[in-house]
């Protein structure tokens, strides 16, 4: 049963889409699969060594790095790679063949495949900026509220939290009187 070359999978949260094709390029496996089956189907239909095409987003590399534990050949699309092999209206079907199709071209460029310390290199990476980018836009609402009450602070973020304080102050005075 072991006759597919190659296999676009459109992944989501709980169905998959699959589009698998001989080595003619002709279709010979579409199918919509649930998320704890697709893997074992793919392993069923798929040649060993063969390629399996997912769009680079959430969770791909985790089924990649499962797939190239069974032995098979992992290409990662982005989105915007795949987009122009879409032939009608999108759907995960149309997008599962889509992958396949996209990622039989000899000049697409692929994403490579992270490991779990590179992901969660990036996730930390990605959470400090958000945290930085929290702390400037709170520094600057507050140095705005302290400019208000006629402070004019440094946008160094001590200094802020010198307005900060100057605020408070400015405020006990007010429920002083």
């Amino acid at each position: 049963m072991q006759t597919l070359k190659r296999v676009g999978v459109d992944i989501a949260k709980s169905v998959f889409h699959v589009h698998g094709v001989d080595d003619e390029d002709r279709p010979q496996w579409t199918t919509k699969l649930k998320r704890d089956e697709w893997l074992e189907a793919v392993c069923q239909h798929l040649r060993p060594g063969g390629e399996v095409g997912m769009e680079a987003c959430a969770s791909a590399h985790h089924w990649a790095r499962l797939l190239q534990a069974r032995g098979f050949r992992v290409r990662l699309i982005g989105a915007q790679f795949v987009k122009p092999y879409v032939k009608s209206n999108k759907n995960d079907a149309v997008d599962a063949e889509a992958i396949c199709e996209a990622m039989s071209r000899p000049a697409m460029r692929f994403v490579a495949v992270k490991s779990v310390a590179q992901q969660d290199g990036q996730a930390a990476h990605r959470i400090r900026e958000e945290l930085v980018g929290q702390r400037t836009a709170k520094a600057n609402q507050i140095r705005g509220l302290v400019g208000e009450y006629g402070h004019r602070r440094a946008s160094r973020h001590p200094a802020t939290q010198a307005g900060l304080a100057a605020l408070a102050g400015r405020c006990r005075e007010r429920t002083d009187v």
